[in-house]
Parts: structure tokens; C-alpha cells; sequence
């Protein structure tokens, strides 16, 4: 049997998400036009995504499969 340690979050997934995605913006608002900025964007624009797919997978409105 495998033991696992996990770690207990204090904060629920998507409010990380949203936290990650407002300061990458932030980040990317601080660097110069260029790869480094857009990689930035991308990985917000990922958070948000993941964030409102988290929401939509733990909506009430989701059925199971028949």
C-alpha cells in the first residue's frame, strides 16, 4: 500500500486560478513588449481558461452521462 502525503489547501482551486491569472498580468504589465511578456499573457489567459473550467465542472447544472 502506497502512502501519500497531501497537502491540504487553505484556498479553493479556482481562487488560486484567479489569483495566478491577476498577477501575471501584473507581471506582464512590468515587462517590455517581447516573448517574455507575451508567455505571461498566455499563462493567464490559461488560468482563466482552467478557472472556468473548474467552475463549469463543479456547477450544479452538470448531469451525469445516461
Amino acid at each position: 500500500m502506497t502512502v501519500r502525503r497531501g497537502i491540504i489547501q487553505q484556498k479553493p482551486l479556482k481562487d488560486r486560478l484567479v489569483e495566478f491569472a491577476a498577477n501575471a498580468r501584473k507581471a506582464a504589465d512590468e515587462l517590455p513588449p517581447g516573448a517574455r511578456r507575451e508567455e505571461a499573457l498566455k499563462r493567464a489567459r490559461q488560468a482563466d481558461t482552467a478557472a472556468h473550467i473548474d467552475a463549469w465542472v463543479n456547477s450544479s447544472g452538470l448531469q451525469t452521462p445516461k
